[in-house]
């Protein structure tokens, strides 16, 4: 769904209310305010919709390139929720968990922070980003959710070795292994990358968009005329998994 800015009120599903834990994963790599992260302001709205049906635990987690701590970060996007634990992927057990689908794109098995597992509800919320004609919202967010210090490759980077299989089929092979369920792509701005991850230009857009993660992403695409490889690749996974 789509939703102007000064329209959406944002309402969590009706399934929340029997959740024991929900999960939020924000786009909170870096120390720069929206349009480069999730606003905090985004993210208020969601904690205070899902307390106003549940008392269930909020975990918002986030990691970084490299494992630099998230705390600092959260704090300076003023990360600070009454109730709300602020979780670094770097200090999570680590599980491996299969691929689901019958032939993977790439990774056949991901290393992912158990508390995710354990988790009731999965929430993942993105500023709108494009890169050169294409575009990265809640599935690529996903991304950071993997341990760099198991994905760096020769590096001391953040995630090298998953880049080098082919980032779409990678992305694609996450969104079947990690089924959040909800997407969130916060476009009261769109934020277009020129080279550096963190710059670029700035253009109000005034825009919500909700849904399955699957669902917001292809939403975004075709609003903006994107072509966008994870999503193609994850169309054609689901015709077969329906055969």
């Amino acid at each position: 769904m789509i939703f102007e800015t000064s329209d959406f009120v944002f309402k969590v599903p009706s399934v929340v209310a029997r959740a024991r834990r929900v999960l939020i994963k924000p786009a909170a790599s870096y120390p720069l305010p929206y349009p480069v992260s999730t606003s905090a302001d985004m993210l208020a709205a969601i904690i205070s919709s899902i307390r106003r049906v549940s008392d269930a635990d909020i975990i918002l987690l986030e990691g970084t390139p490299g494992g630099i701590p998230t705390r600092p970060i959260y704090q300076a996007l003023g990360y600070n929720f009454p109730r709300v634990l602020t979780l670094d992927v770097k200090d999570c057990i680590f599980v491996e968990v299969d691929n689901p689908l019958p032939k993977p794109f790439a990774v056949p098995t991901f290393w992912v922070p158990n508390v995710i597992l354990s988790s009731d509800y999965l929430i993942t919320v993105a500023p709108l980003k494009t890169y050169n004609g294409s575009g990265s919202f809640t599935i690529p967010n996903l991304l950071s959710l993997l341990p760099s210090s198991k994905y760096r490759g020769d590096t001391l980077g953040g995630w090298e070795s998953l880049y080098s299989l082919g980032i779409d089929k990678v992305l694609a092979d996450l969104y079947f292994t990690l089924p959040f369920d909800l997407g969130i792509v916060e476009a009261r701005q769109k934020f277009a990358v020129i080279e550096d991850p963190n710059e670029g230009e700035v253009e109000d857009y005034d825009k919500i968009f909700i849904g399955e993660p699957y669902d917001a992403d292809r939403e975004v695409a075709d609003t903006l005329g994107l072509k966008i490889g994870y999503l193609d690749l994850i169309k054609s996974a689901k015709v077969e998994l329906q055969a």
